[in-house]
């Protein structure tokens, strides 16, 4: 068994890679010139990476020519809503002509793979009070460019697996979190912020936005093992909620952090870290997924963050 993972050097990539180790799975991971390798420093020895600009219909068609795999894993994305705000014609075509091009090398060399797309919840983007929790029939909503990207991609496999018969799987990742999220994501911001004060080398303060959002938090280790098991067990062309079944507010995400920590730490609003709309409410059903796989979350999230609180102090 061969799996192709693009982004392996990024959060969920690199997890992805663990599993599919541990799962004796021959792993093949793309990167770009300007990739940051330190999340996966621990098991370069172990995987074959490949400089592959997705962007790049010929460097795609190249890398799938020469490795053939069994399973896809397609990870990369420009994944930080921010970020699309201030960038929404980059993100809109990193996000979807990379997938793009993986589909068309597929279709092209007829290569007989399972593909697992990497969607998300903020698709749903304004949900009312009474659509909670979110069921994959909602309506698509989205409130930010990378959540219009998003669902291009959700589509976009959906077509390709009714006009060609890829076989898709598209899964909608609510928010998750843990070990090597990357800083500007609030979870690992206001991680890195507390290890920060804790070593002295920041005021006691942490800086913060709306406070009031609700997020539907899972582990990554946990999403990783959703995204096997969603190419093993998952119907062909099919979407699926990937999501813990409970939500928190962003305040209270926070509260927890700061219980772990021995310091005492002010709360200050910061107005840059506001966004121009945001979603109130994420809150996933992953029903049809859990009766498809047999899945469900097992690591609490105060885990998952105790873990990603522990990653920052040994490194700040």
């Amino acid at each position: 068994m061969k799996a192709l993972v693009t982004g392996i050097s990024g959060f969920v990539g690199s997890h992805m890679a663990e599993y599919l180790l541990d799962n004796n799975v021959e792993v093949i991971g793309t990167i770009r010139n300007r990739s940051r390798m330190e999340h996966i420093l621990h098991i370069q020895d172990q995987v074959h990476l490949v400089e592959c600009e997705l962007r790049d219909p010929f460097s795609v068609e190249s890398l799938l020519t020469q490795e053939r795999p069994d399973l896809i894993f397609h990870l990369a994305a420009q994944s930080f809503v921010p970020t699309s705000w201030n960038s929404p014609v980059d993100t809109i075509h990193n996000n979807v002509a990379g997938q793009l091009n993986i589909f068309e090398a597929v279709r092209r060399l007829d290569l007989d793979c399972r593909i697992q797309i990497a969607c998300s919840s903020e698709e749903y983007g304004h949900v009312e009070p009474d659509e909670t929790p979110i069921r994959e029939e909602n309506p698509l909503r989205p409130l930010s460019p990378y959540a219009v990207s998003k669902a291009a991609q959700d589509y976009l496999g959906y077509q390709y697996f009714k006009s060609y018969g890829l076989h898709v799987i598209r899964t909608r990742t609510f928010n998750h979190t843990g070990p090597r999220r990357g800083e500007q994501f609030v979870t690992s911001n206001f991680a890195k912020q507390i290890a920060e004060i804790e070593k002295g080398i920041r005021p006691s303060k942490v800086s913060v936005g709306n406070l009031n959002a609700k997020r539907d938090f899972t582990d990554v280790r946990d999403v990783v093992r959703a995204y096997w098991l969603a190419l093993e067990h998952g119907e062909a062309g099919d979407c699926y909620n990937i999501a813990s079944g409970s939500c928190v507010t962003i305040r209270e995400m926070l509260d927890m952090l700061l219980s772990m920590s021995t310091v005492s730490i002010d709360i200050v609003p910061d107005p840059s870290r506001m966004r121009p709309s945001d979603v109130e409410i994420l809150l996933g059903d992953m029903t049809k997924f859990s009766n498809q796989t047999g899945w469900k979350p097992e690591i609490p999230f105060e885990q998952t963050l105790r873990d990603l609180l522990n990653y920052w102090r040994e490194r700040v």
